[in-house]
């Protein structure tokens, strides 16, 4: 057993003084107020991570999570084009993109988070290229249509593109690590961890760019990296100054059948 010393009251008066007097934090007072030489002098005791139950099966929800598609409703989701509930295809604990509706986003909004989201390429899916299995998981939604920051998600299994736009990719800006694709009809998963773009106050500055790690079917395909901007088709991309954004989920205009997803959830950091 490892035994500590307490401190004596009239210490532990002036060391609370201190910490209100000084603005000084309790972790750093347990790091300075012992010698350095003491073991104590490194460890730290506050603050307390909060307990969060996991979830039995991994990759499902733990229990400070918001779950965003957990099957039967789409409660959590409304059309980009006018802010109407969503109306994508609801079947059992499935959610199947109507492509004649539109993208669709989050009610809430989020800055960093981690997400959990789960997506399956249909068995008889047809096309190749970009036009087979297309769709997008934007980190931040900051406007109509395809604005914002886009995860790609297309079907890559034997099926080649542009790298910096197969599935694994910031769209049009960053290759993935490795293409762990699985075949069509099985399903995948994505688990992310997004830290939103820091702008002034005043809007004219990029304070700190954004940044995302990403697995894709457990397998590291983007390691903190760092954005150069929003998703742009044609340019290069840039930023421009937002706050908390939607999430956002692509109904691609490519003529191949419509993916499905399924187990969506987000915890905000």
């Amino acid at each position: 057993m490892t035994h500590f010393a307490c401190p004596s009251l009239p210490r532990a008066l002036a060391l609370s003084a201190g910490l209100l007097l000084g603005g000084v934090s309790l972790t750093q007072a347990q790091q300075t107020q012992y010698d350095s030489t003491d073991h104590r002098a490194t460890e730290i005791y506050s603050p307390v991570p909060p307990v969060v139950t996991p979830a039995a099966k991994v990759g499902d929800p733990p229990s400070d999570a918001i779950v965003l598609f957990g099957g039967k409703n789409e409660n959590e989701w409304v059309k980009v084009s006018d802010g109407t509930p969503a109306d994508w295809i609801v079947d059992g604990d499935i959610l199947t993109v109507n492509k004649n509706s539109g993208n669709i986003q989050t009610r809430r909004v989020f800055s960093n988070y981690q997400l959990h989201l789960e997506f399956r390429i249909p068995a008889n899916i047809t096309g190749s290229d970009q036009a087979r299995g297309n769709s997008g998981l934007f980190l931040a939604s900051t406007g109509k249509g395809d604005d914002g920051y886009e995860l790609q998600i297309l079907d890559n299994y034997k099926n080649t593109t542009y790298t910096n736009g197969q599935v694994g990719s910031i769209y049009k800006q960053s290759v993935p690590l490795a293409n762990p694709s699985r075949p069509p009809g099985e399903w995948s998963s994505y688990d992310v961890v997004w830290i939103a773009p820091v702008f002034s106050a005043d809007g004219t500055k990029l304070i700190s760019p954004a940044r995302v790690t990403v697995f894709l079917n457990g397998v590291l395909v983007q390691n903190n990296y760092e954005l150069k901007g929003e998703t742009r088709y044609i340019g290069q991309p840039y930023y421009h100054a937002h706050g908390p954004s939607p999430i956002k989920l692509q109904a691609h205009g490519d003529k191949s059948e419509p993916i499905s997803f399924r187990n969506i959830w987000v915890r905000p950091l």
